[in-house]
């Protein structure tokens, strides 16, 4: 079937013939682009395409090229290098889904997208990238070391410069801090194409038995714009195909995204994308999408968020069987036998409630706190954490009782009621030095909770330098310094952050804080101790209180293997949630063996002791009130 546009037309001669139903979407093989989309039989459907200065062409599409649902065309000699395209349906524009290109949302929250004309179109996006022998990191469970950014506000305040600020390209500048940090796992929030701008309405007024006067007012105030509001996360249904053309500095996000993802790689990091799917989103697509992701752009996992997630069938998935899959929960169907590459993650609030308790003295549970910090399974794994992006940072986690989230205009009502925080005296910000000194040791604590759970760790971006976000615990909306990263604080804060890194690296040295296998609490291989015991004021009997504030942890290190396959440390772990310094007793090391303190959370000078110091007593450690010791028998 031979065509030539007419008059109005873009002016050029193409032949259509039947598409290429298997690949949805817009293809290219030679000199033929296929265009396949969801089109009913019954309906007329027609391809736009679109110039650069507004010329535009009408190319219907046979009827009879449909199968079941799909309509699939291909146009032979489109030039297609200067056209963006859209689709007609029942004289109905749709925009495509599963378009790898938006072309209109070049601009972060521009105005102009709130016109009622504006319009997006379909980019075509056929461009080549050289992965140079890339490879999926793969790296074990029990290696890794996550960190959550949003790319927009991780870059905008002193993470990146010029044009690069708020874009992947400035995430890329970050990964030798990243590294040297001892992250070995990006988390990205959304970064496929999602509308921020967002319309608020104003609230309806009731104007009977208002005067003339003020009912005229009142309309007149009515005529001004309505206010805008900005989603910064993106936890919205998106175009999941096009990576977010806002976030590239260069014009080509496509582009862009694979050099972050091609880097990270080469430095033996993963990239794991947050996935947001509401209920209305067809199973079978989200499925798709993460196939999508995989293949095109290398990715190594996801984060899935939202409603009615097949997680199950992503699991099970050919595909996506090496791809880590991180989600709420998994069905226990999926937990028979060991798999040989393990790549489900349980990723809730659990372990961060149970931290956050003790640490705020607010209802706390000792107990529960052991089993979030043991909690281990062959088939799946865990993620630890004590602050995200939902809820306070962990700077503001010990600077504010009450959320203060008045700015997001919808009158402190949104975001988490229950934080478990503690401000230590004084709402927000003070000079009180011994309240500043509680604030940092209680960061110190946190810290080395998620370090010494068996689970992965995950850092919050900022977290290791005292990002705070002045008490909003729901930044969705604050496109501004309350929202991004302070880099600023690098500075005040590098000791703190030393110390994060410190304990990473510390992690990384002992493998026994980090076992594959769950905890028997029992010595199930003869090697002379349980892997892993508890103990209170006297050695191998824990406290006689239902829910103690201080406790000892014992990991007999013989129960993990190093690198050079020695064999790990005792390592002896004293947590004190109380407000008075307590006693615990420390078991008895073999023959011409010691403790020697590697980590005290209540030294403000040098919580973390290069060169571990011999204890005062052999049998016997006194814990500072509220603060973690660690002990390394050797």
């Amino acid at each position: 079937m031979n065509r030539q546009t007419g008059e109005g037309g873009i002016g050029m001669e193409y032949t259509i013939i039947e598409g290429n139903y298997a690949k949805i979407g817009v293809s290219k093989m030679a000199d033929t682009v296929y265009f396949t989309f969801e089109g009913e039989k019954e309906k007329k459907c027609a391809i736009l395409l679109y110039t650069a200065n507004g010329e535009q062409d009408r190319i219907p599409v046979p009827d009879e090229y449909c199968i079941g649902a799909l309509r699939s065309v291909g146009i032979r000699g489109l030039k297609w290098k200067k056209l963006n395209y859209n689709y007609e349906i029942d004289g109905k524009l749709v925009f495509d889904q599963y378009a790898r290109k938006v072309i209109g949302r070049e601009k972060w929250a521009d105005p102009k997208r709130l016109q009622e004309d504006y319009q997006i179109r379909a980019g075509f996006d056929f461009a080549e990238f050289d992965w140079c022998a890339d490879r999926f990191p793969e790296i074990p469970r029990e290696q890794m070391v996550m960190y959550k950014l949003n790319v927009r506000s991780f870059t905008m305040d002193g993470g990146a410069v010029g044009r690069k600020k708020g874009t992947f390209a400035g995430v890329m500048e970050k990964i030798p801090y990243l590294k040297a940090l001892g992250v070995t796992s990006l988390e990205l929030m959304p970064v496929y194409e999602f509308e921020e701008l967002a319309v608020q309405p104003y609230a309806v007024q009731d104007v009977e038995g208002w005067s003339d006067n003020a009912k005229e007012g009142y309309l007149l105030e009515e005529e001004k714009k309505p206010p805008l509001k900005i989603n910064c996360w993106g936890y919205l249904p998106g175009h999941y195909y096009a990576p977010k053309a806002s976030y590239a500095s260069t014009g080509e996000p496509s582009t862009e995204l694979k050099k972050l993802i091609q880097m990270l790689h080469k430095n033996q990091m993963e990239c794991i994308l947050e996935m947001y799917f509401d209920e209305k989103m067809n199973q079978n697509i989200a499925v798709e999408i993460l196939r999508y992701w995989v293949m095109e752009y290398h990715v190594d996992g996801f984060h899935l968020l939202g409603a009615a997630l097949p997680v199950d069938a992503m699991a099970q998935d050919l595909i996506l069987r090496r791809t880590k899959l991180f989600a709420e929960g998994f069905s226990s169907r999926l937990f028979k036998g060991e798999p040989s590459y393990p790549h489900l993650f349980v990723y809730n609030d659990d372990f961060l409630y149970a931290s956050r308790k003790l640490l705020s003295r607010n209802n706390g549970n000792m107990p529960e706190l052991l089993n979030q910090l043991k909690r281990q399974n062959a088939v799946f794994g865990f993620v630890n954490y004590v602050a995200g992006n939902n809820g306070f940072t962990l700077a503001d986690l010990f600077s504010y009782n009450e959320k203060h989230n008045e700015e997001n205009g919808e009158d402190n009502q949104d975001g988490l009621l229950w934080n478990f925080s503690c401000n230590g005296g004084v709402e927000g910000a003070t000079r009180k030095r011994n309240i500043l000194e509680y604030r940092k040791k209680q960061m110190r604590n946190a810290i080395v909770l998620v370090l010494i759970g068996q689970g992965v760790p995950l850092l919050m971006a900022g977290d290791e330098f005292g990002n705070s976000q002045q008490g909003n615990n729901n930044c969705y909306c604050q496109d501004n310094k309350t929202g991004w990263a302070n880099w600023g604080n690098r500075k005040r804060f590098a000791p703190f952050t030393k110390f994060v890194q410190q304990m990473i690296a510390f992690r990384r040295q002992h493998p026994i804080l980090r076992s594959r296998l769950p905890m028997q609490m029992c010595d199930y291989a003869s090697r002379g101790c349980p892997d892993l015991s508890y103990h209170g004021e006297n050695a191998w009997i824990a406290s006689g209180s239902l829910y103690p504030h201080a406790v000892g942890i014992l990991y007999y290190g013989a129960y993990a293997v190093r690198e050079d396959g020695t064999e790990d440390d005792y390592l002896y772990i004293g947590l004190n949630f109380h407000i008075q310094q307590q006693s615990l007793a420390l078991p008895k090391l073999p023959h011409r063996m010691g403790w020697y303190v590697a980590v005290d959370t209540a030294d403000k000078e040098t919580p973390f002791f290069e060169t571990p110091k011999p204890v005062e007593k052999k049998h016997q450690i006194e814990v500072p009130p509220q603060a973690v010791m660690i002990l390394v028998g050797k």
